[in-house]
């Protein structure tokens, strides 16, 4: 007699997913998961499928989900090619530590290892991108395996699994039982050595807090910001995540990231104490590990992270501690203040350095870039998502937006161009009642721009601004400093990006005035669909505190010197 759990391998893995609460799924199809795509066929009622354009999209759709969910994003793409394509998107979630599973149809199990049609190996190769990466070998293997997935993607740090589902295990029956939902239990600091760091900071003069990383919550974020005011200390937030601590509070000093403030860059070597929470003190935050500089830090080391194979793995901390942030974001809140404090003064210089970098250095050409960032300051509620691609052009969006909580801003700090569009689209799936703006250059938003097509085929309505240089221009100012007055495969021609926008469907605007960007924001934002503003900068705007001669000026001289 057959026993009435028995499935196919399809209909176990959609199962599974439902069970682990997955509302949403990413994909392209491909004949390798064809079973799976009619099962989830069946569960539409409870499982969102949105069909993308790009094996890339998809996966840049997954990773803007895990940020703003802190649950994996789940993408399913096809194998060979399709997985090659989607790669992008899982090397960005191991950077930026975000939750995520992709899921690539694979050749049948007897035909792994044999160089099959489109096949890929792919323990081989995601298994230094992703936190696991398998295939599933039995069909019997299903629940435990995606169970897995789940714990995996979601424990310790968090970041990308990758499974791959060979054909003949999707149509194969078994009647395996369920694993249940996955159950995560986050690692929660010590009292001794709370105690420790307590005393430790206590001994400071100059101090400095530096947050990062994924699982925050908005309560743990308003937990760390009631811990910074109780002690008066100066909170500095990691590349790209600047939406964890509100920017406007009086604690909060700027942000590590490419082209940070000088300033306090400076503090960071003149500190005498860092209380890194949730950062792996990557090469970003640290200045390239310069400031401050492995393996024995100058400074005071307290450093607080999930991982406990990231703590000692560059630098030796004075205290470490394996801990998750929203533990350890309550236990912070609930310390007293140190009876001695001694860096008030310290504090309150630091956010006056952070206040002298809303003032804009004048932009050349017809387009001030300030301004737009002003109009778009001016017309977006607090709780609306910023998506921004890679490149120089999101220097006006770290410095020149105020990040006021949790889940506002998606942004690649892997520095992968290509990621503003679909993650803008991606957010739009996710919440759709609230303001999504996207910010790419013109070389990005070629390598994705197809994404609109989904936006238009699922009724959504991000903005996109593209700032439009006529060049890659991140990597046009390091010619600059490096070969200066020597150009080399930079340049661009680009199309109507209004009229693209146009023939997917979507709003378009050209901008080539300052005085033209409010209006067209705003018809922009009117339009209840996708829209698209092409932003007509000077060749000469390479960030926002150079300009193309200035750099070459500056490496003229150095060079002279």
């Amino acid at each position: 007699m057959t026993s009435p759990n028995v499935r196919t391998g399809a209909r176990m893995i959609v199962d599974a997913l439902r069970q682990h609460g997955v509302d949403t799924v990413f994909q392209v199809p491909g004949e390798s998961f064809l079973a799976v795509l009619d099962s989830l066929l069946d569960a539409r009622n409870d499982v969102k499928v949105v069909t993308c354009r790009h094996e890339s999209g998809a996966t840049n759709m997954a990773d803007a989900y895990g940020k703003l969910t802190g649950r994996p994003g789940i993408a399913f793409v096809t194998r060979g090619p399709g997985a090659c394509h989607g790669s992008v998107g899982v090397h960005v979630a191991k950077q930026d530590s975000t939750p995520m599973i992709l899921f690539v149809g694979q050749v049948e199990t007897t035909a792994l290892g044999r160089e099959a049609f489109q096949e890929v190996d792919v323990a081989q190769m995601f298994g230094w991108t992703a936190k696991w990466a398998a295939n599933i070998p039995h069909v019997d293997l299903i629940p435990e395996y995606i169970s897995r997935a789940f714990h995996t993607a979601l424990n310790g740090r968090m970041g990308p699994v990758v499974l791959g589902l060979p054909e003949d295990i999707q149509t194969a029956t078994s009647a395996a039982t369920d694993a249940g939902a996955h159950v995560i239990a986050p690692l929660s600091p010590a009292a001794t050595d709370l105690a420790a760091a307590a005393r430790l900071l206590s001994e400071a003069e100059r101090p400095i807090v530096i947050m990062g990383g994924t699982g925050w919550t908005q309560e743990s974020c308003d937990q760390l910001r009631q811990f910074a005011e109780r002690h008066n200390l100066p909170v500095t937030v990691t590349f790209r995540r600047q939406d964890r601590f509100d920017n406007r509070h009086p604690n909060y000093v700027g942000d590590l990231a490419f082209s940070p403030d000088p300033a306090l860059v400076r503090a960071m070597a003149d500190c005498d104490l860092i209380l890194a929470i949730n950062t792996r003190l990557g090469e970003r935050t640290t200045q390239g590990y310069v400031s401050p500089a492995p393996p024995r830090p100058r400074q005071r080391l307290i450093h607080i992270f999930p991982d406990a194979a990231e703590l000692g793995r560059v630098y030796r901390a004075d205290i470490a501690i394996a801990a998750a942030p929203v533990p350890t974001a309550a236990a912070l809140a609930a310390l007293a203040p140190a009876a001695n404090r001694r860096w008030d003064g310290w504090t309150r210089a630091l956010r006056e350095n952070y206040e002298k970098t809303w003032q804009p250095v004048p932009c050349p050409g017809n387009v001030d870039m300030n301004a737009v960032m002003a109009v778009v300051r001016e017309r977006l509620p607090e709780d609306a998502i910023i998506a921004s691609d890679a490149g120089n052009f999101a220097q006006w969006v770290q410095r020149f937006y105020p990040f006021r909580r949790l889940g506002t801003m998606l942004a690649p700090a892997a520095g992968a161009m290509g990621y503003g569009v679909p993650a803008a689209v991606g957010a739009k799936v996710i919440a759709p009642q609230r303001r999504v703006v996207g910010f790419i250059g013109d070389g990005g938003f070629l390598m994705t721009g197809n994404e609109l097509a989904t936006a238009i085929q699922y009724g959504l309505d991000p903005v996109i601004i593209v700032v439009n240089n006529g060049m890659y221009g991140t990597i046009r100012g390091h010619q600059e400093n490096h070969f200066p007055g020597r150009v080399s495969s930079t340049d661009l021609t680009n199309p109507d990006f209004a009229a693209f926008a146009r023939a997917f469907g979507a709003h378009g605007e050209t901008v080539t005035r300052t005085v033209d960007f409010a209006p067209a924001f705003d018809r922009a934002l009117a339009a209840r669909k996708a829209a698209v503003i092409d932003v007509h900068l000077d060749r000469e705007v390479v960030s926002t505190r150079s300009t193309l001669t200035s750099l070459r000026q500056a490496a003229e001289k150095k060079r002279r010197s």
